[in-house]
C-alpha cells in the first residue's frame, strides 16, 4: 500500500504518539522518509532486514521502500517526508543514523511549526538536510533472507534469540544439510550463522534496554552465564556499554 504524503513543501514533518505494541502494516511512501522516535524504540521490517531505532537513532527509508513498523513501548514519533531529489547523496537502501542534539531539536521543532512561521521553517529545513547528510551510520540492522522458510525461522528467532542456538539445530528444523544451510544463509544475510546470531542478540538487548530492563535479566534470558560476559559481547558489537542505551530512555 502506498501512503501519499501530499503538499507543496519540499519537506513535510509530522509528529504522532503510538502506544506500546502498535503496529503499522506494510506500506510505502512516494517520498523518502526519516523516521525517529523522541522516546521509545521502534523496529522496522523491510524485505532485506530488521532495523532497530532506539532513542537517539533514526531510520532513513528511501522512497518507495515497502516497510512495516512495530513499537516497543510507547513511542513519540517524528517523521520527515522529503522529496527524493533533496538528498541524492543518501543511500538507496535503509540505514540507521545516529541522531545528535541539533538534529533531534530540528526534528521536534519542524513537526511543531505552522504555516505562519514560513521563514523560520525554511531555515530549519535547510539545516536539517545538512544534518541528515552528515550523521554517521550505526549498525543496528539484522539482515534477513528472502521470503521462505529460512526467513520465517530467522524472524521467529529474532523475537527470542539465544546465544547458544546451534547451527545443527537450525539445519534439522529446516531439513537442510550443514553445507547447504551455510551457503544459503550467508547468501541471504551476508553474515555467518554465528555473526548473525550475535547480531540478533544485540538488537534484542537494545530493545529491552531502551525499555528499562535490567542488564542482568537480559543477559540470562539471552543465554549468557553472567552479565559481565554479556557486556563484553555487547561492547565488541556496538562499541558501547549496555547502560548507555538504558540512559537514553
Amino acid at each position: 500500500m502506498t501512503e501519499d504524503i501530499t503538499g507543496p513543501e519540499d519537506i513535510i514533518a509530522l509528529g504522532r504518539q503510538y502506544a506500546g505494541g502498535s503496529h503499522l502494516e506494510e506500506h510505502r511512501h512516494e517520498r523518502s522518509q526519516l523516521l525517529y522516535g523522541l522516546t521509545g524504540t521502534a523496529i522496522v521490517t523491510t524485505q532485506s532486514g530488521l532495523w532497530m531505532m532506539p532513542p537517539d537513532a533514526a531510520l532513513w527509508i528511501p522512497a518507495e521502500t515497502p516497510h512495516e513498523v512495530t513499537m516497543v513501548g510507547e513511542v513519540n514519533m517524528r517523521s520527515l517526508y522529503l522529496k527524493p531529489a533533496l538528498l541524492p547523496q543518501m543511500p538507496r537502501h535503509c540505514v540507521v543514523l545516529e541522531v545528535g542534539t541539533l538534529l533531534r531539536a530540528l526534528l521536534d521543532a519542524l513537526a511543531a511549526t505552522t504555516g505562519t512561521e514560513e521563514s523560520k521553517r525554511r531555515l530549519m529545513s535547510e539545516l536539517v538536510l545538512l544534518e541528515i547528510a552528515g550523521q554517521p551510520i550505526v549498525p543496528l540492522t539484522l539482515p534477513l533472507p528472502p521470503v521462505g522458510p529460512l526467513r520465517s525461522h530467522c524472524l521467529a528467532f529474532s523475537a527470542a534469540p539465544n546465544v547458544h542456538a546451534k547451527l545443527d539445530g537450525w539445519c534439522a528444523a529446516l531439513n537442510m544439510s550443514r553445507r547447504n544451510f551455510t551457503r544459503v544463509f550467508r547468501a541471504g544475510t551476508g553474515l555467518s550463522f554465528v555473526e548473525w546470531r550475535s547480531r540478533a542478540c544485540v538488537l534484542a538487548a537494545i530493545s529491552r534496554l531502551s525499555a528499562g530492563d535490567q542488564v542482568t535479566h537480559i543477559a540470562f534470558d539471552l543465554g549468557y552465564d553472567s552479565s559481565a560476559s554479556f557486556a563484553a559481547m555487547f561492547r565488541r558489537a556496538t562499541g558501547s556499554v549496555p547502560s548507555r542505551f538504558r540512559q537514553k530512555q
